[in-house]
């Protein structure tokens, strides 16, 4: 376990990243491993079908996924505070918590992803794949949204190392098995559905499985699940607006796929194959930002202010640095990278995919800031300004889709991203600057030290 309240701050940042970001890219893994059998084992327009679901995965399942990351903040807080009976009863209300939003997600998903599709306006030559393939990803929320909880609460006490071995695990098991139900058993795009989800499942029970026997700061009797009503409220304050936020944004991405819709299905197929690519390049971006969260989370418990402040500085300068360093490479490499997905005789997609990246590859650094900032703002318990944030993004993406499309096709959809980073950032700069301030008053009126008493669960 990482303590993260102790040492350089940078080093422990850095530590605690490396297995986060190798895991994150493992789990991208699933995503890119589908695409590619799918594209390559089956079809163009198969690979469509499977692009055209993405924000709707994205709208139900990164609620799921948000939420369980909020949930966990509060573990986070009480594990820097040494407050390990509160640790206990963290862990016992997420669980409660996410099995039950879990299955109202499953049954919203099953029962209206065909209309959802067709509101969508999703092409009609694609449209019986992807429902095939959405449904089998739906029913396997539970699943999902668990596995994410228990890596979750790991990281929360500093273990970012655990859900990388059952992340690469469940990473070859995915692929395994996509062959397996695509080609011995030709179930198609629904095939690679349930792939991901029976790999998710196995590692979930891994993760379970590490828990009662390495993790007993999380392993739970049943007196940790009694009288857990009062805690749902603080836990749901912190869970519920970070799902949310994830959702709002996810509705951005909807609205992007429905002008995409209707540029057709290699339109579709092109932002698919560049959206997997550039959710593997923003990777790092994205698991400095969570480490954050995690970061802020133990040091406010601990109060350590003047760290917090520091520790978040050098995340950003390094971050920047790297996603620079990333987006100048993606671009140099784009054609071969496409060249994974569809082959070599589909230059129209490829074309369309250079495009894509030539727009979202030059802001990484954009968009590594607006991560390191909202999920730090997480981390020290402040929700409002993050949802904010993430209608602004709506917002700007809205405006991509609905005069930038028109004028300039598949340009202005790819420029709904970059918008949408711009206009989330100006709104958090703001609040983190005066959420900087405060902790610097805080250290200066109070010297920094760690408490073995359990500490204030606001900021």
């Amino acid at each position: 376990m990482w303590d993260l309240t102790k040492g350089s701050p940078i080093k422990k940042i850095i530590m605690f990243t490396i297995p986060l970001l190798i895991g994150n890219l493992f789990q991208q893994l699933y995503n890119v491993a589908d695409t590619i059998i799918v594209g390559r084992t089956i079809s163009i327009r198969a690979l469509a079908a499977v692009g055209a679901t993405d924000s709707l995965f994205a709208l139900i399942i990164g609620f799921a996924q948000g939420m369980t990351a909020g949930l966990t903040i509060l573990t986070a807080r009480r594990h820097g505070a040494d407050d390990y009976s509160g640790v206990k009863r963290s862990f016992a209300v997420n669980i409660i918590i996410s099995t039950i939003v879990s299955l109202i997600l499953t049954l919203i998903g099953v029962l209206f992803a065909r209309p959802i599709l067709v509101l969508m306006q999703t092409p009609y030559d694609i449209i019986d794949d992807a429902q095939k393939f959405i449904v089998a990803c739906f029913w396997g929320i539970s699943v999902t949204v668990l596995y994410n909880l228990f890596n979750n609460a790991l990281r929360s006490l500093g273990n970012s190392r655990a859900p990388l071995i059952f992340l690469a695990l469940a990473c070859v098991v995915n692929i395994v098995f996509d062959f397996i139900f695509i080609l011995f058993f030709h179930m198609g795009v629904a095939g690679a559905g349930y792939a991901s989800v029976a790999a998710q499942g196995l590692s979930a029970l891994w993760c379970l499985h590490f828990i009662k026997r390495f993790v007993p700061e999380l392993t739970l009797s049943r007196s940790d699940f009694a009288h857990l009503f009062r805690e749902v409220k603080p836990h749901l304050q912190l869970g519920l607006p970070m799902g949310f936020q994830t959702s709002i944004i996810s509705i951005g991405a909807i609205i992007v796929q429905v002008m995409l819709n209707t540029l057709g299905s290699n339109a579709v197929a092109a932002y698919t194959t560049a959206g997997r690519i550039d959710f593997l390049a923003t990777q790092i971006s994205l698991s400095f930002g969570i480490t954050m969260a995690t970061y802020a989370a133990q040091n406010l418990g601990a109060r350590q202010y003047a760290r917090i402040r520091k520790g978040v500085h050098q995340a950003m300068a390094l971050s920047c640095v790297l996603s620079v360093v990333i987006g100048v490479l993606i671009i140099t490499f784009a054609i071969p990278l496409c060249y994974l997905f569809v082959g070599g005789e589909q230059p129209g997609i490829v074309h369309l995919a250079q495009i894509y990246f030539l727009c979202n590859s030059t802001m990484y650094a954009l968009l590594s800031l607006l991560l390191i900032i909202r999920y730090t703002l997480q981390g020290l318990g402040h929700s409002f300004l993050p949802t904010l944030s993430g209608l602004i993004e709506l917002f700007m993406r809205s405006f991509a889709v609905t005069f930038l499309i028109k004028f300039w096709g598949f340009a202005g959809a790819s420029l709904a991203n970059p918008l949408a980073w711009c206009g989330g950032l100006l709104i958090l700069i703001g609040s983190y600057i005066s959420v900087s301030r405060k902790l610097k008053a805080r250290e200066a009126s109070q010297p920094a030290y760690k408490t073995h008493q359990p500490q204030p669960e606001a900021y």
